[in-house]
């Protein structure tokens, strides 16, 4: 199976140091996947990558002449992806604005019916949790449903290196065991999700939202 990996962060200041404290998460997150999980295909989405006009304009507003390459090549990625993994800082006890930003610029049809795992972080003490509160309500009504089990790492920078290899003193192993706690929630949703699909294709049920509001079928 596919999963996409969302880093949502953009932050280029201090404190904290480093600024972004995420690109560590990330690269543990990914080793994690890639040395426990070998037989899927994992891809990072880094927020930094997709610099987006100031005036919002999501993907499906574009004609097709005139989207914006990365912003199609994107919308490509999640519509083929089996699952998604949101790894978000916490900034006032939300999430991210970068990473809400970028999800935005695309319909929820990409998303829906598929799972999803939310990672936070942060300097502190917290790990980020109350953002990841948050984003349950934000990726449900995404359409790809977070799998119960979350991750949360405190004091980012004292637990990862630059690399996403643990600090000394830190248990790699041990983390990698608390990941994959969501993670092996992430990948058997995602499995029964893509069989169930193969034989009843959800998006024939109900109308997607793509290109304008009243799809959404509201009076």
């Amino acid at each position: 199976m596919k999963f996409l990996v969302f880093l949502g962060t953009v932050r280029d200041s201090t404190p904290p140091r480093p600024a972004r404290l995420g690109e560590r998460v990330s690269r543990a997150c990914l080793d994690c996947l890639m040395s426990e999980y070998p037989a899927h295909e994992v891809e990072l989405v880094d927020a930094l990558d997709y610099p987006l006009e100031p005036i919002f304009k999501p993907h499906f507003s574009y004609s097709r002449s005139k989207v914006p390459p990365a912003l199609d090549e994107l919308a490509s990625k999640i519509e083929s992806a089996d699952g998604f993994i949101m790894i978000s800082p916490e900034y006032n006890h939300s999430m991210s604005p970068a990473l809400a930003n970028l999800l935005n610029h695309f319909g929820s049809s990409l998303f829906s019916y598929k799972p999803s795992a939310i990672v936070t972080y942060s300097a502190g003490q917290w790990g980020g949790m109350r953002a990841a509160v948050g984003m349950r309500t934000f990726l449900s009504e995404l359409g790809c449903l977070p799998v119960s089990a979350m991750i949360h790492v405190p004091k980012a920078a004292e637990v990862f290196d630059a690399d996403g290899s643990a600090q000394p003193g830190e248990d790699q192993s041990a983390w990698y065991g608390y990941f994959g706690r969501t993670l092996n929630q992430l990948i058997w949703w995602a499995a029964a999700t893509r069989s169930y699909t193969s034989e009843l294709d959800p998006h024939t049920m109900t109308a997607d939202f793509k290109t304008d509001p009243s799809e959404r079928n509201a009076p």
